[in-house]
């Protein structure tokens, strides 16, 4: 199956029988981005803070299904801006999870790759101190520069620096997103790996069970192209690149429209799943 442009995806919020069909008699297990999917893409990271209205209904959800927030951000640092207790957090593309009842896991070999990390981030620093608009913002399993507010004739010697720091380091490796480079562990290891594992360590597997994951970036469609052959998958806005998405919603404005209905749903008599820990 080839991927789509986000515009020939059909619309979520104009499309919910279908979905509510292939929710009935299944346990939906929910899978959610958080930069550009439950907040706005901002020009600081630290900026994106989840507004009171969408936490409500992550709160509602959690308590009627199992709800997961899979972000490129440090683990900690995610789950201190959403600040719910019974929800499970993957941080740092999901090298890193942590959830109830004494859910936790690090990926072993990217804990190998720390110190590198360690010494690609001061060079980093050191390289792009005087880059006026550079961000680099260190998690625990990556480093992630952003040039969001960076001059446009900065971007090559920004991204031309990321990429030769890599280098030096045979366990590291780049990615992008939107506004933003990263070096991270050179694994095999992805956001669609991690949803793999977690669905396997919550015994969430099987026709029972219906995934869905909302995101909004290319990180985003490793998540989706495993959440396509056994679920739904919806892609928040346009990244630009084909995608194995199923629907789209515009912006995070439907995103929480989209998440109200589907506990309203739940409530009224959809089967649903709540985390076991097992």
């Amino acid at each position: 199956m080839t991927g789509k442009k986000w515009s020939e995806l059909p619309a979520a919020l104009e499309n919910l029988e279908e979905i509510k069909r292939a929710l009935a008699g299944k346990q939906p297990a929910l899978f959610l981005d958080y930069d550009g999917t439950l907040t706005p893409i901002v020009k600081r990271p630290e900026d994106a803070i989840l507004g009171d209205d969408m936490r409500a209904v992550l709160r509602a959800l959690a308590s009627r299904c199992t709800l997961a927030v899979v972000s490129g951000r440090d683990r900690a640092d995610v789950e201190k801006l959403v600040g719910l207790k019974n929800l499970i957090y993957a941080g740092s593309h999901g090298f890193d999870i942590s959830g109830p009842r004494g859910l936790h896991f690090q990926h072993e070999r990217g804990r190998q790759t720390l110190p590198d990390l360690d010494r690609a981030e001061t060079e980093l620093r050191e390289r792009l101190q005087d880059v006026n608009g550079v961000q680099v913002e260190r998690k625990r399993f990556a480093i992630a520069v952003h040039y969001r507010n960076a001059a446009e004739d900065d971007l090559p010697l920004i991204q031309q620096t990321v990429r030769r720091v890599s280098q030096e380091y045979e366990v590291l490796k780049t990615g992008g997103g939107k506004k933003i480079m990263e070096l991270k562990p050179n694994l095999e290891w992805d956001k669609g790996k991690a949803l793999l594992w977690l669905l396997d360590r919550l015994g969430l597997e099987g026709d029972r069970v219906l995934p869905l994951y909302l995101g909004d970036d290319l990180t985003d469609e490793d998540a989706l192209r495993v959440v396509a052959e056994r679920g739904i998958g919806i892609l928040v806005g346009d990244h630009g690149r084909p995608t194995r998405a199923r629907f789209r919603l515009r912006d995070v404005g439907e995103v929480k429209e989209f998440l109200e209905e589907l506990e309203r749903s739940l409530r009224s008599g959809l089967s649903s799943i709540s985390f076991s820990g097992s």
